[in-house]
């Protein structure tokens, strides 16, 4: 009888698997599909193209290998758990702000994605923790962008994607300065960009930042860098010299390994590339569908 009692409370307690959620949004069609390894956890897919991960038990576990590498960057902008102003431009689903609520509590921050549908998709299938400071806005990131004051951030990050490509008007100098407008003294700013062969996207997004941010830095798959395939790639800028030791020895450790560039290192990968103005700016190339295989 005690074995029959025992058996019925663990079937009891079992509860249904988490299903998928599917609707349309601004921007195509969203999916959330559970991670069936950890228990509230979710990805996030618009038109079947990964954007975001989200543990809502663990806010702090970052899944995306390009997240991972943010996420060092976050931890190195300022002391450990030290509150900062962020801005956020593409919200996603946004893992980078429930990072920063969880890691450096009392930060204040400014999340703007365009895609209003999706904001509250996410609102309702993945609360934020109401502890969390972060302010949503549904609007064109650098129109958001425009009405942040000057000096306000300590981190601004740009990890926006139309369908599988960054926009046209998110590659040029005059963004940027506008960025660097933001970004207080010694602040950063990282965005994760996405290039394949020969790579002449990303050398003119370093080209690009290289005119507005005298300090930069490139962290990146070294498969990516020698143009063997289409991936992910951080760029990161300031108007301070940036942490290259510790992050390079971060981005070295992670469970795919990443190289980080700088100095004339980085300037040589340019291979001659120049900034990217408005009236010439493209968006970034399509991925190849073997890239989300």
């Amino acid at each position: 009888m005690a074995r029959a009692k025992a058996r019925n409370k663990r079937s009891g307690d079992r509860r249904p698997a988490p299903q998928a959620v599917v609707a349309p949004v601004d921007g195509g069609l969203a999916e959330l599909m559970p991670d069936r390894d950890r228990a509230r956890a979710w990805s996030l897919l618009i038109d079947g193209a990964p954007q975001s991960y989200v543990d809502l038990d663990d806010p702090a576990y970052l899944n995306f290998e390009y997240q991972r590498r943010l996420g060092h960057v976050i931890d190195l902008a300022a002391p450990p758990g030290k509150p900062v102003h962020a801005v956020h431009l593409g919200g996603g689903a946004l893992t980078l702000a429930r990072y920063i609520a969880a890691t450096r509590p009392r930060s204040t921050q400014q999340a703007v994605e365009r895609d209003a549908a999706l904001v509250q998709l996410v609102r309702r299938e993945l609360p934020l923790d109401p502890n969390a400071r972060v302010r949503v806005r549904s609007a064109d990131a650098r129109e958001g962008l425009a009405k942040v004051p000057d000096g306000w951030a300590d981190l601004v990050i740009a990890d926006v994607f139309s369908g599988a490509r960054t926009p046209a008007h998110l590659t040029s100098t005059e963004f940027l300065d506008d960025v660097r407008r933001v970004v207080k003294p010694g602040g950063v700013y990282a965005a994760n960009l996405a290039d394949g062969p020969p790579l002449a996207h990303l050398r003119g997004q370093i080209a690009t930042a290289a005119g507005v941010f005298p300090e930069l830095a490139l962290v990146a798959d070294p498969a990516v860098l020698r143009g063997k395939r289409f991936g992910n790639a951080v760029l990161v800028a300031s108007d301070h010299p940036l942490p290259i030791a510790e992050l390079t020895r971060r981005a070295a450790s992670d469970p795919h390994p990443a190289r980080v560039e700088h100095g004339r290192t980085l300037t040589d990968f340019t291979g001659g590339a120049t900034a990217v103005t408005d009236a010439a700016a493209v968006a970034s190339p399509q991925p190849p569908p073997s890239a989300f295989r």
